[in-house]
């Protein structure tokens, strides 16, 4: 795990029994230290997002939500990887196939926009933003779902993510974090694109550092 991850993630982690080896913040970091372990223990490698197994796995959550919510137009996630947008458009492709796929990226680590624009994989290393679990790169599986499914990637800036949490804190009484607030901060920056239109939104994760909320000061 990336040594600056809050400290519920490690928390949970290590709740569940986990063993956690801190790497720097950074994709060829975590990929090196990987390597470590991977020859020192002999351990088996689940990609956390590069796989078919957990683009499966993540897919049940755009099952459960047509099933849930009929008559969907759009249904719009986070991207970061692209394991969870991967799994959204290989259920929705079977399901629903007429419902549009929006990803939903921070501005400060864009690269996924930025290949949807190139038509080529665009990886940074280590961006900076609020939103630690979108930090990472597209891979092979989950470009592919990108390229050919998703019909456009919204980026939101540091503060529109902020406030799209502290919204959802407040009006839904939901405890999400800050990459779980992406794809409500990308509807609240395009609304023309979303007026009128009944969106599903798909919220990831809760893994905050309640001591270290991202609109705390100091």
């Amino acid at each position: 795990m990336p040594r600056t991850a809050p400290q519920a993630k490690k928390d949970a982690v290590r709740g569940y029994g986990g063993t956690i080896v801190e790497c720097e913040p950074s994709t060829s970091s975590r990929e090196a230290v990987f390597a470590e372990v991977q020859a020192r223990t002999g351990a088996d490698f689940v990609h956390p997002y590069n796989d078919p197994r957990v683009i499966a796995g993540q897919g049940t959550c755009a099952m459960e939500l047509v099933a849930q919510v009929p008559d969907l137009d759009a249904v719009v996630a986070p991207i970061g990887g692209g394991g969870m947008i991967s799994g959204t458009c290989l259920a929705l492709s079977v399901l629903a196939p007429g419902i549009d796929v929006y990803a939903a990226e921070p501005l400060n680590a864009d690269d996924a926009a930025r290949s949807f624009r190139a038509g080529h994989i665009i990886a940074d290393d280590a961006p900076e933003t609020v939103a630690d679990g979108l930090k990472v790169p597209l891979k092979d599986l989950t470009w592919h779902f990108v390229k050919s499914r998703v019909a456009d990637v919204f980026t939101a800036t540091e503060d529109e993510i902020v406030e799209a949490m502290k919204l959802i804190w407040k009006r839904m009484k939901i405890v999400v974090e800050p990459s779980s607030s992406v794809p409500l901060a990308t509807i609240l920056a395009n609304p023309d694109v979303f007026r009128g239109k009944r969106v599903g939104v798909v919220l990831t994760g809760g893994n905050v550092d309640l001591d270290k909320l991202p609109w705390m000061k100091g």
